[in-house]
C-alpha cells in the first residue's frame, strides 16, 4: 500500500496531461468519495467524480498543477498548488488549497478551496 503523501503526489501528476484519463482519475477514489470544489456544489461518488473530472477536457485543457507545498499527517494530505488550464484562448492560473482524506490508498474526501472571482476575472 502506498503512503497518503505519495498517493496524492501521483494523483496530482495525472493533471500534467492536457486531458487526464477519466478511468485513471476514478481509480484513486473510494466508491462513495466526496469531491467539493468550493465554492461549487459537492459531487458524491467515484463515478460522478470521474465523469466530471474526465469531462473537463471538453471545455478546458490542463496545463499542469504546480505543488508549492504539501504536508501529510496520518491519512490527511494538504497541498498548496497553482492549477493551470487553457480555456479557449485564455490561460488560467488559480492558487488552490487542497485537502485530501484517504481510506487506505484511496481518496475518500477531497476539498479544494480557491477564489472564484480570481478565476472569473482571468476568463474575461
Amino acid at each position: 500500500m502506498t503512503d497518503p503523501n505519495t498517493t496524492i503526489t501521483n494523483f496530482v501528476k495525472l493533471f500534467d496531461s492536457e486531458k487526464p484519463d477519466a478511468a485513471a482519475i476514478g481509480a484513486f477514489f473510494t466508491e462513495d468519495a466526496l469531491y467539493h470544489n468550493i465554492p461549487m456544489d459537492p459531487i458524491q461518488g467515484r463515478q460522478a467524480i470521474e465523469k466530471m473530472l474526465g469531462g473537463m477536457g471538453a471545455t478546458m485543457l490542463s496545463k499542469g498543477w504546480e505543488v508549492k507545498h504539501q504536508v501529510a499527517s496520518g491519512n490527511v494530505v494538504m497541498n498548496e498548488r497553482v492549477d493551470r488550464f487553457l480555456m479557449g484562448e485564455k490561460t488560467v492560473a488559480i492558487p488552490v488549497m487542497g485537502v485530501f482524506v484517504l481510506e487506505g490508498d484511496k481518496i475518500a474526501e477531497w476539498r479544494d478551496y480557491f477564489d472564484l472571482a480570481m478565476f472569473q476575472k482571468q476568463m474575461q
